[in-house]
C-alpha cells in the first residue's frame, strides 16, 4: 500500500519506549582537558598604542610578535578617541598572546593585495582559496588572543580599489554560481593549547575561526557579532581538531553559529559545548563534511535564539561519515525554523558512497517552540539512531521522521512521535533563560 507524502515521505520509523534509565553510554563525550576559565596574561613584551598618524600597522605588529618571548603578550591599547590599529595578514608565533584592552581595536585591512597568494583574492573563479587570513595559527603551541577588545574584520566596508564590500562579493559568487576569494578572519592550522578570552570578533569577512588539526583549543565568554546576511561567515568550525571546548560564549552571525566539521584531513572529537547562547545565524551543525568521522560531542547549557536551525547534523553521500556519542543536555530554543534539524540527506541531489550515518544521539531536556523536527536517516540499512528523553516543543511543532530508530526516555516527548499516543509531559517553555546580546 503506497503512503502520501503526508504519511512523513514514507517513513521507516521504529519507537522503542523504555521504562527506567536510558541505555549506558559509550563513552564520556567531551573535551578530555579539564578546562577552567582562562586569566589574562601576567608578563608583557612589548605595549603599542592605537594613533591617528599610523595608517597601517602591520610591521610594528608583526615585529612585536616576532620578538616575543613565549609565554608574553602583545598588549594593544587604545589611543586618543576614534584611533585603532589597521593591519594586513599577521602570524602568531607559538607562545605568544595577542592581548587587546578594552577600546582597542584592530581592523584588517580591506585591500585584497595584502592577502593575495596569487592575483585572485577579491575576485570570483571555480576554486575560492585565493586569500590568505588575516590572523594565522601554524604549527604553534600555546598562545592566543585575549582581552576585551574587538578584531574588526571590516566584512561590511568596500575593498579598497573596488566598489564591492566583501560581503556583497560573497553574494555575488552565490548569483553567478561561482567561488568568492575573500580572507577568513582567524585560521588555525596544525596547531595545540590556542586560547582565545574575552575578546570580540566582529563582521568578519568570511569564516570567524577556522580550525584544522587542532589539539586542544578554549574560546571562553568569546563574542562574535555579525549581521545575520553575511554569506558565510561562520562563526566557529573545528575541523579535524581534538579537544576543543566553547563556552559561556555568544554567538551570532551569518552562517553556521558553530560548526563541527571532518572532511577528509580526519576525524573531530572530544568537542565540548558549556553554556553558551546563540542569536541569528544557521544554528549549532555538525557537517556538513563528516567523512573522517565525528564523535564524543558535549553540548550543554545552550539558547537558540532565532536561529534558522537550531540542533544541526548534516550531511550527504558525496561527502557523509559516522557520527556517533553526541549529548545534547539543557538546550532552550525559540523563533526557529528546524529547532531540530538532523537530516543524512542535506544535498538532495548528491552522488557517492559516502554514505552518512547518525547514531547514538542523544537529546535530553531540550525545551523549544514551534518549527518543523526533521530526523531523516539515509535508508533502512543506514538508519539514523536516536534517544530523546524530556524533549518538548509547542503542540504545533511538526516532526519528520524517516529511517529513524528512536529510543525514548523517561522524560517523555512532546509532542507524540507518529503512531504513538500523547504522553503527559506538558509544553514547558524558558523563560528566565534567555538573555540579550551583551553590548561592549
Amino acid at each position: 500500500m503506497s503512503r502520501s507524502r503526508s504519511d512523513l515521505l514514507g517513513f521507516v520509523c521504529r519507537v522503542l519506549v523504555l521504562s527506567g534509565l536510558l541505555a549506558s553510554t559509550s563513552g564520556l563525550a567531551q573535551d578530555r582537558r579539564h578546562v577552567s576559565e582562562p586569566g589574562l596574561p601576567v608578563s608583557v613584551c612589548a605595549t603599542l598604542t592605537s594613533s591617528a598618524q599610523s595608517k597601517e600597522d602591520t610591521q610594528r605588529l608583526q615585529d612585536s610578535i616576532n620578538h616575543c618571548q613565549p609565554g608574553s603578550a602583545v598588549r594593544l591599547i587604545a589611543g586618543a578617541p576614534g584611533t585603532r590599529f589597521v593591519s594586513g595578514p599577521l602570524i602568531m608565533k607559538s607562545g605568544v598572546t595577542l592581548w587587546l584592552d578594552r577600546d582597542a581595536v584592530l581592523a584588517a585591512t580591506t585591500d585584497p593585495r595584502a592577502y593575495d597568494n596569487d592575483g585572485r583574492c577579491g575576485t570570483l573563479d571555480d576554486k575560492g582559496n585565493g586569500c590568505r587570513p588575516f590572523i594565522l595559527f601554524k604549527g604553534t603551541q600555546g598562545g592566543g588572543i585575549v582581552g576585551e577588545g574587538v578584531i574588526d574584520g571590516q566584512g561590511g566596508q568596500a575593498m579598497f580599489g573596488h566598489s564591492e564590500t566583501w560581503w556583497q562579493l560573497a553574494r555575488r559568487a552565490q548569483t553567478e554560481s561561482s567561488k568568492q576569494n575573500i580572507p577568513r578572519l582567524i585560521q588555525i592550522d596544525h596547531a595545540h593549547d590556542i586560547t582565545f578570552y574575552k575578546v570580540t570578533l566582529h563582521n568578519s569577512p568570511n569564516f570567524h575561526v577556522a580550525m584544522n588539526g587542532v589539539q586542544g583549543a578554549t574560546f571562553w565568554d568569546v563574542r562574535i557579532d555579525t549581521p545575520a546576511d553575511a554569506r558565510n561567515t561562520d562563526g566557529i568550525d573545528p575541523g579535524a581538531s581534538q579537544d576543543v571546548t566553547i563556552a559561556h560564549s555568544f554567538i551570532r552571525t551569518g552562517d553556521d553559529n558553530v560548526a563541527i566539521k571532518a572532511g577528509s584531513g580526519g576525524a573531530t572529537r572530544y568537542i565540548s559545548l558549556i553554556d553558551n547562547h546563540f542569536y541569528w545565524g544557521h544554528g549549532l551543525s555538525i557537517g556538513s563534511e563528516t567523512v573522517g568521522g565525528v564523535s564524543d560531542v558535549r553540548v550543554q547549557g545552550l539558547t537558540l535564539d532565532g536561529t534558522t536551525s537550531g540542533l544541526r547534523i548534516k550531511s550527504d553521500a558525496s561527502r557523509g561519515g559516522v557520527v556517533s556519542n553526541v549529548r545534547y543536555e539543557h538546550v532552550c530554543l525559540r523563533n526557529n525554523r528546524r529547532p531540530i534539524d538532523f537530516d543524512t540527506r542535506y544535498d538532495a541531489k548528491a552522488q557517492g558512497s559516502e554514505i552518512p550515518v547518525f547514531r547514538d544521539i542523544v537529546l535530553r531536556d531540550v525545551i523549544g517552540a514551534s518549527g518543523d523536527l526533521v530526523l531523516r536517516g539515509y535508508d533502512d540499512t543506514h538508519q539514523l539512531g536516536i534517544t530523546l528523553d524530556g524533549v518538548r516543543f509547542a503542540p504545533d511543532a511538526r516532526w519528520q521522521i524517516e529511517f529513524a530508530r528512536i529510543e525514548t526516555g523517561p522524560g517523555g516527548v512532546r509532542p507524540a512521535l507518529p503512531g504513538k499516543s500523547q504522553g503527559s509531559e506538558e509544553f514547558a517553555g524558558c523563560a528566565g533563560n534567555w538573555v540579550s546580546f551583551p553590548g561592549r
